[in-house]
């Protein structure tokens, strides 16, 4: 159950409360350029489940929010390891737990992106301060279930996940969904030899969940109808 909101209702300042308990909030992202194909304002969510405030893709996060941390156990949820955005600040400041996806090895780069084992190294630098044991991390992938009260699916990576909490009857998107400048859709930028058939065969058993929030990490909070045209 969603804890009960120590925050006015419906906003403060950025901070818009979908339901009690449940946040949105948009920030620039600090490594936007023109160039990038997806707006510049980015989304992040917290959910006080009344034991926990879980940070999902935090950036910026506000400081009203961060007031009920010493009141809670936070816990930062990352959906994509490139999406640590302020994660490893929010550790230093809240010795945060931290659930992610595992970054891209060598061979997952060479099978992304075409090149060579060269150009590969020793895999993706994401995370490389949470691999390195300088947080406190939690790895998890598709198919597992969460003690935080999670199911992730994968989208169109592996490591690029979609996340179901049942208790705020919310779906969680990464870079698989969102509102990347033309309303909410499927990303269509695959990389290897995943096609949009299977991207949409991975989430296609989300339809048989129960939710009401879609919760995109590029764009505005949306509904199941979304999801539902989205995937169809």
């Amino acid at each position: 159950m969603v804890g009960n909101a120590t925050l006015n209702r419906v906003s403060i300042g950025a901070v818009h409360e979908l339901r009690a308990g449940l946040w949105h909030w948009q920030a620039p992202h600090p490594d936007w350029t023109p160039e990038d194909r997806w707006p510049q304002h980015v989304s992040s969510y917290a959910i006080d489940d009344g034991e926990r405030l879980l940070l999902f893709d935090p950036l910026a996060v506000p400081d009203a929010l961060l007031a009920l941390a010493p009141e809670r156990e936070p816990v930062i949820v990352l959906t994509a390891p490139w999406h640590e955005r302020d994660a490893h600040a929010l550790v230093q400041r809240l010795d945060a737990l931290v659930f992610a996806p595992r970054p891209d090895s060598a061979q997952d780069l060479i099978d992304k992106f075409g090149i060579t084992a060269e150009q590969a190294g020793d895999g993706s630098p994401d995370l490389e301060w949470l691999d390195s044991g300088r947080g406190n991390a939690h790895w998890y992938a598709a198919g597992d279930r969460l003690p935080i009260g999670i199911e992730p699916y994968a989208g169109r990576e592996q490591n690029d996940m979609v996340l179901w909490m049942q208790s705020v009857r919310a779906v969680i998107t990464g870079d698989s969904l969102g509102d990347f400048g033309t309303g909410f859709a499927l990303n269509e930028r695959l990389r290897g030899a995943v096609t949009r058939q299977q991207v949409l065969a991975r989430l296609q058993p989300l339809l048989q969940l129960p939710f009401e929030f879609v919760l995109p990490a590029h764009g505005a909070p949306t509904g199941r109808a979304a999801l539902e045209r989205t995937l169809s």
